[in-house]
C-alpha cells in the first residue's frame, strides 16, 4: 500500500493500474474474463458487463438472488442485466480499503477462482492502491441503533460501534458434519482481513452437488475451488487451510455482502447462521429506518490543510 495513504486515513482509494484475470464461472462453468480498473472519486464499486455494455452499481437494493450467492440485477432498455457471485471480489475490495473501482466482466457471474477472496487480494496488491482523487473524503455509514432480522433459528444484527470501523461476530452450525459449530469475532482491518478471512474457501455438502448440477448450477465447481464436506469428512485431498475455515469464509461473505451498503460501515455485526439472504435483509432493514444511521465523512487534518491551499483566497480560512 502507498505509504502516503497512512497519513490520510479518510481519503477515498482506488487502484493505481488496471489488472485482470481469467477464470471459470462457478454455476455456468463458462470461461470468464475479469478486469479491475481504477475509478474516479465517488464512483463507488461498479460492475461493467462488457458483453452487454451495461453498468450495474454494487448496491444492496439491486440484490435479486441470494440462494447460492449474492446476485445483482438492473433493468436496461434491452431487458434485465445480472451479475452473480459478487461477494468474494467485494469482500476483497472492502478488506483492502478500496472505495472506487470498475469491475469489468464479460459474463453474468464473477469467476470463482479458488473459491476465496485471496486471488482478488493478489490482483489488488499487484495493481497497487492510491488516493482516488486529491483529498476526496471517504464517507462512512454509522449505525445509530440496533437493527435485527430473523429467519427461523438464524438471525443477524447491527449495533452501534464506539470505535471506528466494522466489528464482526458470527456463529455457524452444521450439525453432524465436519463443519460442526464454529464461531469467530474479529475487528475488520486490512491486516485482519488478509490474515484471517481472505483465503477461506467456499464450501458445500457432497449431497448437494448432484442436486445443484441437475438444475444447471455448480457446473464450474470442483475440489479446486470449493471445500466439499461429506458427513464427518472433508473430501479435498489437502484438507482445510485452517481449522475454522468454514466460519472464516462465512464471515468473509458478510464483509462482501455488507459492502453493498455503498460505503464502509461503522457498526458491530452479530450473526447466528446468517447467510447472503439475511445479510441483505439486514441492510434493507437498516436503510428503511432513517433514524438508524447517518453518513459520517472522514478527512484528516493534513487533508483539510492541503485542501485549503487549493481554495480561492477569499474562501480560505483566515
Amino acid at each position: 500500500m502507498d505509504g502516503s495513504l497512512l497519513s490520510v486515513t479518510g481519503a477515498r482509494k482506488t487502484l493505481k493500474a488496471a489488472i485482470g484475470c481469467v477464470g471459470t464461472g462457478l454455476h455456468s462453468g463458462d470461461r470468464v474474463s475479469l478486469t479491475l480498473r481504477p475509478a474516479e472519486a465517488g464512483t463507488g464499486i461498479l460492475f461493467r458487463r462488457t458483453d452487454l455494455g451495461v453498468d450495474i452499481p454494487a448496491r444492496y437494493d439491486l440484490v435479486t438472488d441470494t440462494r447460492l450467492c449474492t446476485a445483482l440485477t438492473c433493468l436496461t432498455p434491452a431487458g434485465e442485466a445480472r451479475i452473480g457471485t459478487v461477494e468474494h471480489v467485494l469482500a476483497a475490495l472492502a478488506g483492502c480499503g478500496v472505495d472506487d473501482c470498475v469491475i469489468e466482466v464479460d459474463a453474468p457471474e464473477i469467476p470463482i477462482l479458488d473459491g476465496s477472496a485471496a486471488p482478488f487480494v493478489f490482483l489488488i496488491d499487484c495493481a497497487g492502491i492510491t488516493a482516488s482523487a486529491p483529498y476526496a473524503p471517504r464517507d462512512t455509514i454509522e449505525v445509530l441503533k440496533p437493527i435485527r432480522v430473523e429467519e427461523g433459528s438464524a438471525w443477524a444484527e447491527l449495533h452501534p460501534n464506539s470505535r471506528r470501523g466494522l466489528e464482526i461476530s458470527l456463529a455457524i452450525a452444521f450439525e453432524g458434519t465436519a463443519v460442526g459449530r464454529q464461531d469467530l469475532s474479529l475487528p475488520l482491518t486490512p491486516d485482519s482481513f488478509r490474515e484471517v478471512l481472505a483465503d477461506a474457501r467456499t464450501f458445500t455438502m457432497a449431497e448437494d452437488v448432484a442436486r445443484l448440477r441437475a438444475v444447471g448450477l455448480a457446473r464450474g465447481g470442483s475440489l479446486a475451488n470449493a471445500v466439499v464436506v461429506d458427513g464427518p469428512l472433508v473430501l479435498n485431498p489437502g484438507g482445510l487451510r485452517h481449522p475454522q475455515e468454514f466460519v472464516r469464509h462465512k464471515m468473509m461473505d458478510v464483509v462482501g455482502d455488507l459492502f453493498l451498503a455503498g460505503a464502509p460501515l461503522r457498526a458491530s455485526f452479530r450473526g447466528h447462521k446468517s447467510g447472503h439472504s439475511l445479510n441483505n435483509r439486514l441492510l434493507r432493514a437498516l436503510f428503511a429506518d432513517p433514524t438508524a444511521w447517518r453518513i459520517e465523512s472522514q478527512v484528516s487534518e493534513n487533508a483539510s490543510a492541503a485542501a485549503n491551499t487549493r481554495l480561492p483566497m477569499a474562501a480560505a480560512p483566515a
